[in-house]
């Protein structure tokens, strides 16, 4: 490289020093020495100012290459950066549609399960309250027959009362001595038939009224847990145990 500088400053010397063509600007310098010092020069210039060169020589090529090649990537990367894009949001729509899809279901099995546990809840109130239906109608069917039953026995024993003091009456008349007290006989046997009869249909008033309280206590435990099945029901706490209150059994009990 020192090399160069020095066949330079030789040549500028000997520009400096040729002579002159008159009336011109131009000088006469010798051809070989000037010859020789260029070739000086190029043979000393490092070939990497030659690449340099060819560098710059296709530096408009390698610019529109790279400027090609950097739209070409930017391009590139758009694309992959909307496929991502729309993959993600095909992604995130099927997510959706699945998790919809099990939402439903899981929506439809809860009200399919709600919708059974109020039928169940329905049945056994209904039998429940059936089975009640029947109690009563027997209850009242076998008080009503009792009753009668009582009342037929108080009308006949007043009956037979009443036909022993006629009987008793219609001797004892014809004995003078004895009328006056065969009355008060008669009227105390009368007296007494009432009495007795008025007992017995006390006694089964008694009986049908402590009998159809029983039920009413029956019926009352049994609407009580129909109301905390249907309750159970709205807070979702499940089918109730009717079993557990068992409002039947104390009335079995007590009928027994």
């Amino acid at each position: 490289m020192y090399r160069v500088f020095e066949a330079l400053d030789e040549l500028v010397a000997i520009v400096e020093e040729a002579r002159g063509v008159p009336m011109t600007a131009g000088c006469v310098v010798p051809r070989g020495d000037v010859l020789e010092l260029l070739d000086d020069v190029r043979d000393s210039i490092p070939g990497e100012l030659d690449d340099a060169q060819d560098v710059l020589d296709h530096r408009d090529k390698l610019v529109g290459d790279a400027r090609a090649t950097a739209e070409k990537t930017v391009t590139t990367a758009n694309d992959e950066a909307q496929d991502t894009v729309e993959n993600a949001r095909d992604s995130a729509d099927r997510i959706l549609s699945d998790a919809k899809s099990q939402a439903d279901r899981m929506v439809a099995e809860a009200k399919a399960h709600a919708e059974q546990l109020v039928d169940d809840a329905t049945d056994n109130a209904e039998r429940t309250i059936e089975d009640g239906r029947r109690e009563y109608e027997a209850l009242t069917t076998r008080s009503r027959t009792e009753a009668d039953r009582m009342i037929e026995s108080g009308q006949a024993a007043y009956d037979r009362s009443v036909a022993e003091g006629t009987e008793e009456q219609a001797r004892l008349v014809a004995q003078t001595e004895v009328v006056q007290a065969a009355h008060a006989e008669s009227a105390r046997v009368i007296d007494a038939a009432h009495a007795e009869s008025d007992r017995m249909r006390s006694e089964c008033d008694v009986y049908v009224d402590t009998k159809l309280a029983e039920f009413e206590e029956f019926l009352t435990g049994t609407i009580r847990s129909v109301g905390r099945g249907r309750q159970q029901l709205r807070t979702g706490s499940g089918v109730p145990d009717y079993a557990s209150d068992a409002p039947g059994e104390e009335f079995r009990r007590t009928r027994r």
